[in-house]
């Protein structure tokens, strides 16, 4: 059986809905089609919250709302100018951060102990998470690459990330 569907339930007539222990941090992106994407899927995944920081797009914004779909509405947000800003307030709630980036010192995200609650970092599309951001990150993972290049459209990264975690977690 299909899920319902709200499309036409008003925000305050939404049930409340359970949701994982899942904060995602987006570190200066640079394209607000990929930050909608990122809503869409944190909405399909049930996500706490999203902290968009620097220049990463936010709500209300046009590119936003054409790859969410309207998920901007259902998910937590919030804006930091800085990123490390967000990573400390994050941390101060005891929460685990953990940056997805080509680091040295990374282990490939499938074999990762992902704790609840965790906080995941996703970095620029060129330079990645910022030096800043990763220092204060608990750890660091990769997802494994088998080609010529070394990364994957963030956004494409994003749903890899959570629904690993989702699916170690036992929630979907």
């Amino acid at each position: 059986m299909l899920e319902p569907h709200y499309a036409n339930v008003p925000l305050d007539q939404l049930p409340c809905l359970p949701r994982n222990p899942v904060h995602v941090v987006l570190d200066n992106l640079r394209s607000a089609y990929n930050v909608g994407s990122i809503f869409r899927t944190s909405d399909a995944g049930a996500v706490e919250r999203i902290h968009l920081c620097g220049m990463s797009a936010h709500p209300p914004h046009k590119k936003i709302s054409k790859t969410s779909l309207g998920a901007q509405d259902y998910v937590p947000w919030t804006y930091y100018e800085r990123s490390s800003s967000a990573v400390d307030a994050i941390k101060a709630q005891g929460v685990c951060v953990v940056a997805v980036e080509v680091v040295e010192h990374a282990v490939p995200h499938v074999h990762f102990d992902w704790p609840r609650p965790v906080a995941i970092v996703f970095g620029n599309e060129v330079n990645g998470v910022g030096e800043a951001v990763l220092k204060r990150c608990d750890a660091a993972v990769r997802i494994p690459m088998k080609g010529f290049k070394n990364s994957i459209n963030v956004a494409t990264a994003f749903g890899v990330v959570l629904y690993d975690i989702l699916r170690r977690w036992e929630a979907i």
